[in-house]
């Protein structure tokens, strides 16, 4: 992709910009998958507290690479492999407490919905926290910004402004996209919410999440 020159307006980079992230962002993933298994197995609350975790994650990496810091990922063969690996870990561990937490005893549905209640010490940081933690400890989406975004800076913007405001928009898109399934499953929630249902949503989740970290420890560039 050839870079941005002055010629180009900076609406016109927010919107070149807004078509390729549009595209990355329905693909299904790992942040789809955790949002829609908080959505079904918390409530809407904690699904949005987790999309806005993942979209701080992405927020941060956007004003790294807008600043140039996450450069050290493309050019460190050993810092990209150190967070890599400690990604990955958390990703498995994420994923294996899924899947333990539903090969347990299930819990006693609500009397009149028959879903699950909101587990016991699950707070909405805790919801934030694991979807930032997640796009934090995910080289890829470092490598991702500091590819793309530098693409999309006009020559008369100034770069972390710029920066910036292509990770808003990449954040706008995500947020737009997560409310389109929080609220699809918020319709539907008396059948997804089930305990067999909840139940083989967190192993869907948990399958996925061991298998994105099993494969980011695996990959090399």
């Amino acid at each position: 992709m050839v870079g941005y020159h002055a010629s180009v307006t900076i609406t016109q980079a927010l919107l070149s910009f807004a078509a390729v992230a549009a595209l990355l962002t329905i693909i299904p993933g790992m942040d789809t998958a955790m949002v829609l298994r908080s959505a079904i197995s918390q409530n809407r609350r904690h699904a949005y507290a987790t999309a806005l975790g993942i979209n701080s994650g992405a927020m941060v990496w956007g004003i790294a690479a807008a600043v140039g810091a996450s450069a050290l990922l493309a050019a460190s063969e050993t810092a990209f492999t150190v967070l890599k690996l400690v990604g990955a870990a958390y990703m498995v561990w994420l994923g294996a407490s899924l899947l333990w937490k539903s090969f347990r005893t299930p819990a006693v549905p609500a009397p009149d919905t028959g879903a699950f209640p909101v587990p016991r010490g699950g707070s909405l940081l805790a919801s934030w926290a694991k979807g930032t933690g997640t796009n934090l400890l995910n080289p890829k989406v470092g490598v991702f910004y500091i590819a793309m975004i530098p693409q999309f800076i006009p020559d008369e913007a100034a770069p972390l402004l710029m920066g910036i405001a292509l990770a808003a928009v990449h954040n706008l898109l995500g947020l737009l996209w997560f409310t389109g399934i929080i609220f699809g499953t918020h319709v539907a929630r008396k059948w997804l919410r089930t305990p067999k249902v909840a139940k083989t949503m967190d192993r869907i989740t948990g399958t996925v999440m061991i298998g994105f970290g099993t494969a980011l420890a695996l990959e090399t560039r």
